[in-house]
């Protein structure tokens, strides 16, 4: 019990509080008794009981030496997506600034700072302002939060419904301010005359078939201190492949436009919103949208000449890609060999030339001829329409085996003014071990093949192969050779179209692990898909991708040296920088801290789109700064919500300054209201820690003997009138 400053009583009885308990339960029932009887002295012999029972009570006067400790204000500097992107961090820079002017002159009160930056790992979900500010409190000593002061835009996105669940209320045992709320107060970033406007994406589709298109619905917003009135504004479309398309849409409503799949990958669409006079950002004004191009299943048709052992190799490859559809025939019984078998009794397949080369051959996106030869199978005017299908973009690859280098090779038919390669007419029949040129080093096909297919047991070197077709390049790319330096993989472009040459027909010892084996899935796959115009296998390729607030931009090329990439950034200015190559035909650059918004990236003939920071919905679908979602909380904590202004003016240095307007600060030890015009108030919390405690008992001794001998004195002589 204090009884005055720094002062209070505290008990340690003799005897257990049940045995106290009936003493005075008894001491109140003999006065009652000596009250009714009209007993003289019954005052003093009362008295002298509970001066006893105070004895067994042994109390001391204790005096607590303290150490006072300073409040703590807790300060939530928000820099979020919503505030980096409006360009207010500077606003809440110097909210901070004109609060630490004000609380220097306080000298009991230190501050702490959580602050919240777009590069928080949880920022991609939004404002977490109240989850962080509750870490903040579990760190601190509660008895020391004087108050909480957080400078944001409003736009946060885990709120509480009550204040009471944020647990700023002071503890039962502290005084007179047990149950007392402790101030929070709001500054907001801004004025309450903002105006935005922006793209909302209201669904955008995912994926989408290579060649056709699907819908895309979106809508302009105006947010703030708009007029309101209905009015249109322009959009424009951008798309790899397609002009450019203006469109005018009405505020606030719902249109739909087509998003087209025109390749595989990814498939780009910019959406560009005109600016409007005095909005807060443009960064929300632009808006990209991504989505996969998938093909329906790729159609492979793979023709082998013969039976032989690489045959399987190519069919359980093609096989087990899950986006392939395989039409494989294997040519048994050519047409000179004749064995008087009826044709009724025969188990075998005719193979269907007219429909396969003639109606249906456009439908096909690769065209396998492996060991095939000129046995009288195809018609001439059939392979010419090969020839016609790779120049119209078609794809066609050629596995040769020995007989390529005779007179039935496929280079002496119309496929001769489409082949890479043409053969000498000799075959080299001795091992070798084959090996990328330089050039296929660059190219995707065969950049940094695996040493083997099993990585747990990777070799020095790959297997030998035993068959090589020797041949004399024309205008086609060598992308790996073999015995004798000789070309074994050559690779050409026709117009839109591709062939492939492989000079030998031993890749299935790969495939077995003869002599070690080597990566063939690797080497085979990425050659059917490149053919099949993946992508991801284009010699020539530029991406950029954001990773948080970082830009990584790639470039891959076949050329020595590349041009230089220019980077436009979403406020227009421009930066050109110099890659830096990494590997074999592959350059790159990683530029930190960019711009939030859409980047554009241009080197040579190729571009490339960019988004850097997280892509919130909730961050960039409200940047307007509001009071609504804090102003309960503050008037619960019967708080303030202060606006900082954000006018500006001109600086002695010609720039701009923003005219803030901070409340002043003062502390309290008590009071109804913690906020008022232009000021806000902090809750003395007056925390201590005991340095020492210095004891006096108050009845020991010959003072309790001398007070018992004063009223039994005082009572005998009562007694005795």
């Amino acid at each position: 019990m204090t009884i005055f400053n720094g002062w209070d009583i505290i008990y340690a009885p003799f005897l257990s509080p049940l045995y106290l308990w009936l003493f005075a339960g008894l001491i109140v029932a003999l006065v009652l008794l000596m009250l009714i009887n009209r007993l003289p002295g019954t005052l003093f012999r009362g008295l002298g009981l509970s001066l006893l029972l105070f004895a067994l009570l042994n109390p001391s006067l204790r005096q607590e030496q303290r150490d006072p400790l300073k409040n703590i204000l807790l300060i939530v500097t928000d820099k979020s997506p919503s505030q980096v992107i409006s360009g207010r961090q500077d606003l809440v820079d110097k909210s901070l600034e004109k609060l630490n002017e004000q609380l220097s002159d306080i000298k009991n009160i230190e501050t702490e700072i959580i602050a919240l930056g777009s590069d928080d790992a949880n920022a991609k979900d939004g404002t977490l302002a109240f989850s962080s500010l509750r870490e903040g409190i579990s760190r601190l000593a509660s008895n020391r939060i004087a108050g909480v002061v957080m400078i944001t835009d409003g736009q946060v996105h885990d709120a509480p419904k009550k204040f009471q669940e944020l647990g700023l209320t002071v503890n039962q045992g502290q005084g007179n301010l047990a149950g007392a709320s402790i101030p929070l107060h709001f500054i907001l970033t801004g004025d309450k005359n903002q105006f935005d406007r922006r793209i909302e994406i209201v669904k955008a589709p995912k994926y989408g078939i290579v060649g056709s298109s699907r819908s895309l619905k979106l809508k302009v917003v105006e947010q703030g201190n708009s007029d309101g009135a209905s009015h249109m504004v322009q959009l424009k479309f951008r798309q790899k492949g397609s002009s450019e398309k203006t469109q005018f849409v009405q505020v606030g409503e719902e249109i739909t436009v087509p998003l087209n799949f025109p390749h595989a990958g990814l498939n780009l669409m910019e959406i560009e919103l005109e600016d409007a006079k005095d909005e807060i950002t443009t960064a929300n004004n632009r808006a990209v949208i991504a989505a996969e191009g998938v093909r329906e299943n790729l159609r492979v048709l793979l023709v082998s000449g013969e039976p032989h052992a690489g045959e399987r190799t190519w069919r359980n490859l093609l096989k087990s890609d899950a986006s392939v559809d395989l039409v494989h025939f294997t040519i048994l019984r050519p047409p000179e060999k004749q064995d008087g078998t009826p044709i009724h009794q025969l188990s075998l397949i005719a193979f269907p030339t007219r429909e396969l080369f003639s109606e249906k051959l456009e439908d096909f996106d690769l065209i396998i001829f492996d060991r095939y030869q000129r046995r009288g199978v195809l018609p001439l005017h059939y392979l010419d329409n090969v020839s016609q299908y790779v120049l119209n973009g078609g794809a066609v690859l050629i596995a040769a085996g020995d007989k390529f280098a005779t007179p039935l090779s496929l280079a002496n038919t119309p496929l001769e003014q489409i082949l890479p390669a043409t053969p000498t007419g000799q075959v080299i029949d001795q091992a070798y071990v084959p090996k990328v040129t330089d050039k296929g080093q660059k190219h995707p096909v065969t950049h940094n093949l695996p040493l083997s297919n099993n990585a747990a047991s990777q070799t020095a070197q790959w297997g030998k192969w035993f068959r090589l077709v020797e041949a004399s390049v024309g205008e086609g790319e060598t992308l790996m050779k073999g015995a004798g330096d000789h070309p074994l993989l050559v690779l050409n472009r026709l117009g839109e179209g591709r062939i492939a040459l492989l000079l030998s027909d031993h890749a299935w010892l790969w495939a077995r692990g003869y002599d070690g084996g080597g990566p063939y899935t690797t080497l085979l796959r990425r050659l059917s898909h490149w053919l099949m115009k993946e992508p991801d296998l284009e010699e020539e390729a530029l991406t950029a991708v954001g990773d948080g607030r970082d830009l990584l931009i790639k470039r891959r090329s076949m050329k020595k040296t590349i041009e230089s990439v220019r980077i436009t950034r979403p406020d227009g200015s421009k930066k050109e920088i110099i890659l830096k190559e990494v590997t074999a035909g592959t350059w790159q650059a990683k530029l930190p801290k960019q711009q939030l918004g859409i980047h554009r990236i241009k080197s040579g003939k190729l571009n490339a789109l960019a988004h850097i920071g997280f892509a919130s919905e909730k961050e960039l679908k409200n940047i307007v700064t509001t009071d609504r979602i804090v102003a309960p909380l503050a008037k619960e904590a019967r708080s303030g919500v202060f606006w900082s202004g954000g006018q500006t003016k001109a600086d002695t240095d010609g720039g701009v300054a923003a005219l803030m307007t901070v409340p002043k600060i003062s502390m309290m030890s008590s009071a109804g209201a913690y906020a008022g015009a232009g000021w806000m108030g902090l809750l003395d919390r007056r925390a201590y820690v005991v340095k020492g405690v210095k004891l006096i008992p108050l009845i020991n001794g010959l003072l309790a003997l001398a007070v018992m001998l004063l009223v039994l004195g005082t009572m005998w002589w009562r007694e005795g009138r």
